[in-house]
């Protein structure tokens, strides 16, 4: 390069994007569509240009003019004397840290709308222990967990629906437990008989 040469600037937007990156662009447009801000047809010709999206620059104007999703606040849960849940619809955040306290906590995702990619949680059994229940199809990364005195037990399976979350679990069994599972057969039928309503 000569003396009087520059290098070319950088340009963020001439940069190319992920998979992850693309779907979640195609995300948040069947979100925006489901809301009512954007119509079929027009759904239809964003989804094809975000799925053939190269760069940024392809990208960004597919979602311009739609408001930006809030992320939720981080969620702290103690079980305290009398226990806590999070059962049904609830909005998930990025970060949830649950005490079991004296009386347990149960943290159930089974009925959650998700579009987060990773969810962390760290769980302390504590007296009371913990419980979360994840759905089909959503794995979890347990390796930074602690058995502590009452254990730890991960009953889930490593296959991973497309579009779903990672949860990356840490934290300790205390002398309770912390256990980590997909819905049982009763919940199963709980479940049936919710969507037949």
């Amino acid at each position: 390069m000569g003396e009087n040469q520059q290098p070319a600037p950088f340009r963020p937007h001439q940069l190319r994007v992920s998979h992850d990156e693309r779907e979640a662009v195609v995300e948040r447009l069947n979100t925006a569509a489901a809301e009512g801000r954007i119509d079929f047809s027009e759904l239809e010709a964003r989804l094809d240009r975000a799925l053939n999206a190269k760069t940024y620059a392809d990208l960004a104007p597919l979602t311009a003019d739609l408001p930006q999703e809030v992320p939720a606040e981080p969620l702290v849960l103690k079980g305290g004397m009398n226990g806590a849940t999070r059962t049904g619809r609830w909005r998930v955040p990025a970060q949830i840290t649950v005490y079991g306290g004296m009386g347990s906590v149960k943290l159930d995702f089974t009925q959650t709308e998700c579009r987060l990619p990773e969810i962390a949680i760290e769980a302390h059994g504590q007296m009371g222990g913990v419980t979360i229940i994840i759905p089909d199809g959503w794995v979890a990364d347990t390796s930074e967990m602690d058995q502590g005195l009452g254990g730890f037990k991960d009953k889930t399976t490593s296959e991973r629906l497309p579009r779903t979350p990672r949860i990356r679990l840490a934290g300790d069994g205390g002398a309770a437990g912390v256990v980590i599972r997909h819905p049982n057969s009763w919940e199963r039928r709980v479940q049936r008989r919710n969507h037949e309503r």
